[in-house]
């Protein structure tokens, strides 16, 4: 019988104020697909910058005849004996991981694979154009400096290529992106709170006669409360619902056209979606219940 009557005053409720209902449900729904989306693009970055981590190498170019550099024009070409022994003293280095010594014909032909759907780009591209080369993995990426320091102005050496320079570009753009879309997120949540809390008000001034009575009949706080809490819940998880699909159309429409751009396997995994959508949920539920608890404790004294 009370549990009949709880639900039909959650009923009364939504129904009389179903217009600040449906704003409180839009607004939660955006904020939350906001905040889930700044999670995914930074689960999505976290990944991503791991894979590259893995990969990014130190690439050093060796002096040809028609390098321009000062040291290649004062010391010419690179030799055997140059390049012997900077390869040793490369992997006698703490920083470095591996070194892979690459000729001139096997770094066109690798160019020439990484570039194969850049027609044009390729033509550009004559054979003997990319020098002979170490590609230097280190065992922490960003000591890339030292080791560059270490190499910079040898003779035999053209110039000191760094990947981490480019992607730490490409990913400070990245992470700006994120901090921006769950800072919007964190506003809109907070007006989404105000929100809440104005319709709870509302609801509770306009019951506040069936309240009255309850409190007459010797009824708890708690169960006075439990309506209202739970109209708020059910907004802020239908709120979430709805942020859910947003984050999935998110996840296969924005996420995936970037993971075919950069042609690499960094795909998100469907649990780091799960989790999000997870997250999602209960941050609707949680800050929907807490603003109504907090409103209430004020405006409904019983």
């Amino acid at each position: 019988m009370r549990a009949q009557f709880v639900l039909s005053e959650i009923w009364i409720g939504l129904r009389r104020n179903l217009t600040m209902t449906v704003a409180v449900i839009t607004t939660v729904a955006i904020s939350l697909a906001l905040f889930g989306g700044g999670l995914l693009i930074n689960q999505q970055v976290s990944q991503m910058r791991q894979y590259w981590d893995e990969r990014v190498t130190l690439t050093i170019y060796m002096c040809t005849e028609v390098s321009n550099s000062t040291t290649c024009e004062e010391n010419g070409p690179a030799t055997d004996e140059q390049r012997q022994q900077i390869q040793s003293d490369l992997e006698s280095m703490s920083q470095v991981k591996s070194v892979e010594y690459v000729t001139a014909e096997q770094a066109f032909k690798d160019f020439q694979e990484r570039f194969s759907n850049n027609q044009a780009m390729v033509d550009a591209v004559r054979k003997g154009d990319i020098p002979d080369n170490f590609r230097v993995q280190l065992v922490d990426p960003t000591k890339y400096q030292a080791v560059a320091n270490e190499m910079e102005g040898r003779a035999g050496i053209d110039t000191i290529y760094d990947d981490q320079a480019v992607l730490e570009q490409f990913f400070g753009l990245l992470d700006g992106l994120t901090a921006a879309a769950l800072t919007v997120s964190f506003v809109q949540l907070a007006a989404a709170a105000l929100l809440i809390g104005n319709t709870v008000r509302l609801a509770a001034y306009n019951r506040r006669k069936e309240t009255g009575i309850m409190r007459l009949v010797g009824a708890s706080n708690f169960y006075i409360q439990l309506p209202f809490l739970l109209e708020g819940a059910i907004a802020g998880l239908i709120g979430g619902i709805i942020a859910s699909g947003f984050i999935v159309a998110a996840r296969f429409l924005l996420l995936t056209r970037i993971q075919e751009w950069f042609q690499f396997d960094v795909t998100l995994s469907t649990g780091s979606l799960l989790s999000v959508i997870g997250v999602s949920l209960i941050l609707g539920v949680l800050l929907c219940t807490v603003a109504s608890f907090l409103t209430l404790r004020r405006y409904l004294r019983v």
